[in-house]
């Protein structure tokens, strides 16, 4: 097959566009980071850790960890294409697949990742599609499979668009301030029941969002 060049420079460009925007709309925001010292101990000590924000707040997360050693998924469809190039870009290592579509493959790629001691896996639970703040159940299977932590992340924001389609999407403006909070870890037993689980990281979830909002009425 035939590459094409002036697609192929379209792309290119699109990613380093895309890139720039980013570092430039966060870059200016302060950021307010709180409990990276939960997944960072963890990898210091060969532990895997599963790094875990509602979709509509990953490009946030996303920023906060960019200079860091990275395995993410992403879907198939043409929106995760992007987000994908630009963090490719960064170094992050991408798997593209979905509860929809190539699940399998992409499941077990997961699998291998958290099996590799210290590794950091970035994931939003309830991606790509929805429904909205309900976590697929691959993400608490692979955790039990594997052993790795699950890390609850929480993003507000002072200044930001939102985009609404499934979800309420997210994208900071310039001068304001981010409030990111990483929770404590949640581990897994391989016995622990499907339903247990999912309602054990949406409690998680919730009570980290929680404290982030507690600190950030307090700045």
């Amino acid at each position: 097959m035939t590459k094409n060049p002036q697609k192929n420079v379209r792309s290119s460009l699109k990613t380093f566009l895309g890139s720039l925007l980013l570092k430039l709309f966060y870059g200016l925001n302060r950021r307010i980071v709180k409990g990276r010292r939960n997944f960072l101990k963890l990898t210091k000590n060969g532990e895997s850790v599963i790094i875990a924000v509602w979709h509509g707040h990953l490009l946030s997360v996303f920023y906060d960890l960019r200079d860091l050693n990275i395995n993410a998924l992403a879907g198939t469809h043409n929106d995760a294409e992007e987000i994908s190039r630009i963090a490719s870009a960064w170094g992050w290592r991408m798997i593209r697949g979905s509860s929809k579509e190539k699940g399998s493959l992409a499941y077990k790629a997961i699998l291998r990742v958290l099996k590799k001691p210290g590794s950091i896996f970035f994931i939003t639970p309830d991606g790509p599609t929805g429904p909205r703040r309900i976590p697929k159940p691959g993400l608490i299977r692979a955790a039990q499979m594997t052993g790795a932590s699950i890390i609850p992340v929480s993003v507000h924001s002072t200044r930001n668009w939102q985009f609404r389609n499934w979800d309420i999407f997210h994208l900071e403006k310039p001068f304001g301030k981010i409030f990111i909070n990483y929770g404590e870890p949640i581990k897994y037993d391989k016995n622990e029941k499907s339903e247990e689980c999912i309602n054990k990281f949406i409690r998680a979830m919730e009570l980290t969002e929680k404290d982030n909002l507690h600190n950030a009425n307090k700045k």
